[in-house]
């Protein structure tokens, strides 16, 4: 379905960004990786889904790092056809208590940096009259949780980005759109895991189980797998007019 077609995925050496950079080469798309994972490994596993695999190692918190990115890739492939916005950092505190270094990265990683990527792919897709923009907000863009108050405002400006950069391309072939995943089992909520494990003297398995019964009435972690599925059809043609949506795959999250 992607074949020639090009997909730059932020964040994709692990988790949920490498899970949709695979799904997406299973349909063709070549692809560009970016993150700070194991670069080479993700590379390999990509490549080996027959497609072409490049690597930028931009740091999603530097609007000039993003900027060459965006040429780099352009560069190589001829133009960004799909533009997946995963990079994302967390950290928890309170709101009196959050350092400010911490909020200033946090939003700039998890929703500047797709301000930045978007401005910059829009134009050749608009020429083109055929984009996917999909941004990786969360169920954390829908409803919030404390200690995590950079995150939530981050993911809710997200969502609203995609849905003000739907609005501006409503009559073009291209879309944007937004997934909001629940608790998906990467390094990030791995983290999570290890301190609730830690601070209440659990197993590594007893505390997952706590996590997600807070939350995910379906008790059972989203794979990145899944949310790769989930990005093809938004880049399907079934999915030409779906525009602007926040789409949860949370459990029942936010159903409650």
């Amino acid at each position: 379905m992607l074949k020639n077609k090009t997909a730059l995925v932020t964040g994709s050496t692990s988790g949920i960004g490498l899970g949709i950079a695979k799904a997406l080469a299973r349909q063709g798309a070549n692809v560009m990786l970016n993150g700070f994972g194991d670069v080479e490994g993700a590379r390999a596993e990509v490549a080996a889904l027959g497609v072409t695999v490049d690597y930028h190692g931009a740091d999603m918190s530097r609007p000039s790092e993003i900027e060459d990115m965006m040429k780099t890739a352009a560069a190589r492939f001829g133009q960004v056809d799909v533009l997946v916005n995963n990079a994302g950092i967390q950290h928890l505190s309170l709101v009196e208590d959050f350092p400010v270094d911490r909020w200033d990265a946090i939003i700039a990683i998890n929703l500047s940096s797709a301000f930045h990527t978007t401005r910059l792919a829009l134009p050749a897709m608009k020429a083109a009259n055929w984009g996917r923009i999909i941004n990786l907000a969360s169920v954390h863009g829908l409803v919030a949780s404390a200690q995590k108050s950079a995150y939530v405002a981050a993911k809710h400006g997200l969502v609203g980005l995609t849905k003000a950069t739907a609005l501006e391309t409503a009559t073009t072939g291209v879309t944007c759109n937004a997934i909001c995943p629940g608790w998906v089992l990467t390094p990030l909520v791995q983290k999570q895991v290890d301190i609730k494990a830690a601070a209440l003297g659990l197993s590594n398995d007893e505390a997952k189980k706590i996590l997600l019964g807070e939350k995910e009435p379906s008790g059972q972690f989203t794979t990145p797998e899944e949310l790769g599925e989930l990005a093809v059809f938004l880049c399907s043609p079934a999915a030409c007019n779906v525009r602007g949506v926040a789409w949860n795959m949370d459990g029942g999250w936010a159903a409650q």
